[in-house]
């Protein structure tokens, strides 16, 4: 498709559709909490979330033909209220679980949760408005998901029924997960190790189908890096520092631990920083990479502000209207008055011990840091997203650069009458306004490359963009008052990382949360020592080579790519969760063949990535709904099944849940492979004309 054909609108600006609807709103609204819930708990158990613009499009377009119609614009209102759910839990689950596994909060207080995700969501929709024709228009841009989105938008408008695909993929999705985490007669995990003297190499993979579904998605060549990642963490990286290591020093690193446990030990306290390295020069090259792009953006938006001001917006085409420029800076301000008053109630100035005065200088300079970095990293995130797409967008590398930064900077500050070595209480507090700050950022970016990512597929189909801008504020909102419940829910019912709420549950139920987790570390490390610096260096040399790979490989045109922010996600990944993502990227590999020796071209094919999508969606809502049975009972165990219940031995019993798990995984990538390489109605049609 040629670009010029893409610049032409389903609709034109002359004529005036229906767009902002009392049914679009409630299907917007609906799908913008439910999609909120699936990415919060997709994001907390394997640390990368997906754009759900598709399946909320397919999903608009299957219940509005229900409802006697619908024009395509109201479906894209539709995806854009519910995209910003998914988009907006991301930028919370990257940076607030890390105050409960600080121990700075006990749990996800309802306020301030919604606030940070309110005003960050909200100023990520404002400080993108007037990038929109710098991106969009003028830069000529990918955005990939953006495109894909507009022409599932049009397809369907000619008739599309695919929606079914979702609906399937996720009950039979919901239905294992039951089995796995509800029942527990299905493994969610298999795993083991092999050793070597005294190293030790651990292998496995999770049976998690929502997994299989992300890589997928991201297809082999993310999918085969964030792997890679996990292999040079697992297979190099903790066999050799088990090698090499202070025999003390390690005993007290696996604290009794064999196997795959002492794997896991090492991998947790040494060889994950490994990743916290990467991400950071990844971030900081992301930010250099898009710096000209930014500053040409800033000074077209200096032009659209004047050109509102003189009136010269008035006479604007309707597909070319935003939110008016006036409402940016009231709006900006307006979010900062919000943002000022959390930082002030929960930071603690008990425990800092310093002056009234340098305390409000702390927390104005936080708010300030908060806007100036949010409004840098969001003209990051749009640009991004144009240039790689919304699931690919490294917002969780800028954050952890913003963390990092902002917490050095603190540290200047405060440390003019806080000496934070050996102070414990006031280090935490430290780390915590520096989780505060980045999570503001990373709300602001996640939305930003959202709202860019959704305005594309808005000007491909004929939309109104500050219609669709309200509506993404819109979804902002349901979305920021139900994430602090859903958080609340899950913590209770699995726990987030090594923070476990009571007593007696299952450490490798928990939600791993690695870049909460990386936060709460790097925040804690900088205030009060302890960061495993050689580690976090050898980690940023890995991320040199890997983007001096990536600028050869772009030298020579090639179609492969290593994006290092891929790789640091591998690093800090559980090998397990790494595995099965490569597992699904190769199911791509694989269908994309089968349907290239059929004469169908798999980008026109949508089969396999709605169905993809709907294993994500189906586990994450099951996994939410377990939630509420295993918090009311305080126990992850309330509906298992016991091998005595069922006249086993418990070695038996865990070598069928183990049959079962496994069969069942592979009969799910077969599913999916079968499902993929199928031609959709649209290709079947272009082949018989």
């Amino acid at each position: 498709m040629t670009s010029k054909e893409l610049d032409e609108p389903f609709i034109s600006s002359a004529e005036a559709p229906r767009e902002i609807t009392v049914k679009a709103v409630i299907l917007g609204v609906v799908l913008a909490a439910v999609l909120a819930g699936a990415n919060a708990y997709l994001g907390l158990k394997v640390g990368l979330t997906v754009s759900a613009s598709i399946p909320a499009a397919v999903i608009s377009m299957a219940v509005f033909r229900l409802l006697r119609g619908s024009t395509i614009v109201e479906n894209n209102i539709v995806q854009t209220a519910a995209s910003a759910g998914e988009a907006l839990a991301a930028g919370v689950i990257f940076t607030l679980p890390a105050l409960v596994l600080l121990g700075y909060w006990q749990g996800f207080p309802f306020l301030p949760v919604m606030a940070i995700a309110l005003c960050g969501g909200v100023l990520g929709v404002l400080f993108t408005v007037p990038l929109r024709r710098a991106l969009i228009v003028n830069a000529n841009l990918a955005f990939p998901e953006g495109v894909a989105t507009g022409e599932v938008l049009k397809a369907g408008e000619r008739g599309g029924k695919e929606a079914k695909y979702v609906v399937i993929s996720a009950i039979a999705a919901g239905i294992l997960k039951l089995c796995q985490t509800g029942f527990g007669i299905a493994a969610g995990t298999l795993s083991g190790a092999a050793s070597a003297g005294r190293a030790v190499f651990g292998f496995g993979s999770e049976m998690s189908v929502a997994l299989l579904g992300v890589g997928y998605i991201v297809r082999v060549n993310i999918a085969g890096l964030v792997f890679t990642g996990g292999v040079i963490a697992w297979v190099v990286g903790i066999p050799l520092y088990m090698t090499f290591a202070d025999p003390s020093v390690l005993a007290h690193t696996v604290d009794g631990a064999t196997g795959y446990d002492a794997a896991e030990a090492v991998w947790s306290d040494q060889v994950r920083y490994l990743g916290v390295g990467a991400m950071a020069i990844g971030g900081v090259w992301a930010l250099g990479s898009v710096l000209r792009p930014v500053v040409n953006s800033i000074r077209s938006s200096v032009r659209a502000v004047r050109a509102a001001k003189s009136g010269e917006s008035s006479r604007l085409e309707r597909t070319e209207r935003d939110i008016p420029a006036n409402f940016l800076l009231w709006g900006t301000i307006g979010m900062a008055v919000p943002i000022f008053l959390v930082f002030l109630f929960v930071v603690d100035r008990a425990r800092l011990q310093i002056s009234s005065g340098l305390f409000v200088g702390t927390i104005i300079f936080g708010v300030l840091f908060a806007l100036i970095a949010g409004f840098l990293f969001s003209s990051v995130s749009g640009y991004m997203t144009g240039l790689v797409g919304s699931s690919n967008n490294p917002v969780s590398g800028v954050t952890i650069l913003t963390l990092l930064v902002g917490a050095l900077l603190l540290l200047a500050i405060l440390g003019v009458e806080i000496n934070f070595t050996g102070h414990e209480l006031a280090a935490t507090v430290g780390a915590a306004t520096a989780v505060l700050m980045a999570a503001v950022v990373s709300c602001a970016a996640a939305i930003a490359g959202d709202n860019l990512h959704d305005l594309k597929a808005g000007r491909i189909v004929g939309a109104t963009p500050w219609k669709q801008q309200t509506m993404l504020i819109v979804g902002v909102v349901v979305a920021a008052v139900c994430i602090a419940p859903i958080l609340s829910v899950l913590y209770n019912a699995y726990g987030i990382g090594n923070s476990l709420p009571r007593q007696g549950m299952n450490p490798s139920e928990a939600l791993q949360a690695p870049q909460a987790t990386l936060m709460s570390s790097i925040g804690k490390g900088v205030f009060a020592g302890g960061l495993p610096w050689t580690m976090i260096g050898i980690g940023a040399g890995l991320a040199v080579l890997i983007i001096v790979l990536d600028r050869i490989l772009v030298r020579r045109g090639a179609r492969f790519r290593t994006p290092v922010l891929a790789v640091a996600v591998g690093l800090y990944l559980p090998i397990e969760q790494s595995v099965a993502l490569f597992i699904g990227g190769l199911v791509a590999v694989f269908a994309d063949r089968a349907l290239r020796k059929d004469g169908a071209d798999p980008k026109e094919n949508r089969r396999g990535m709605l169905f993809a999508s709907g294993l994500i969606t189906g586990e994450a809502l099951v996994g939410i709904i377990l939630a509420i049975p295993f918090a009311a009972a305080q126990s992850a165990d309330v509906l298992a099944l016991s091998s005595s219940a069922l006249g086993m031995s418990e070695g038996a019993f865990t070598v069928l849940t183990d049959v079962l798990g496994g069969a069942a995984f592979v009969c799910f990538i077969i599913w999916l492979f079968r499902v993929a390489r199928r031609r959709s109605e649209q290709n079947s049609e272009h082949n018989q004309q």
